[in-house]
């Protein structure tokens, strides 16, 4: 059995998918979801955002990226699969509901709290890596 090893900026890959019987499987769904929130964090920061959280953990779930811009808080789910159109369909009522809930958990410890302007945005990243970014689009659901 060869050893897995990953450390990107101190991120560890997850212990259950290196245990599991799809090691590498799992293993290379979370390097392609790594590198597909990297890109669409340089996509922010060309735009002059600021990264305040990756992969925030509230009670509620989990937000990809937590920006500044200079007008707005952006909550940001990325998602990655061979195509646009395909990555778009991951995207589920449920899960929405779930980033709007840990957003305002979140905002809950920021000064300006729930009165803090904010944004809902989405990336989808294809299987080529471009991106296409879509601002306030989960504010549509």
């Amino acid at each position: 059995m060869s050893q897995l090893s990953f450390d990107f900026e101190t991120r560890q890959p997850p212990r259950a998918a290196i245990r599991s019987g799809r090691g590498a499987r799992g293993l290379r769904a979370y390097l392609s979801g790594c590198a597909a929130e990297d890109a669409a964090l340089r996509a922010y920061q060309a735009r002059g955002a600021r990264l305040l959280e990756r992969r925030w953990r509230g009670t509620s779930g989990e937000i990809d990226l937590i920006l500044r811009d200079p007008e707005s808080y952006v909550f940001c789910e990325v998602k990655k699969a061979t195509s646009f159109d395909i990555a778009l369909q991951r995207i589920r009522q449920g899960q929405v509901q779930r980033i709007f809930s840990a957003a305002s958990e979140y905002l809950g410890h920021t000064p300006e709290g729930q009165l803090a302007p904010v944004r809902f945005d989405l990336v989808l990243v294809n299987g080529m890596g471009d991106l296409r970014l879509m601002e306030n689009a989960l504010g549509h659901f």
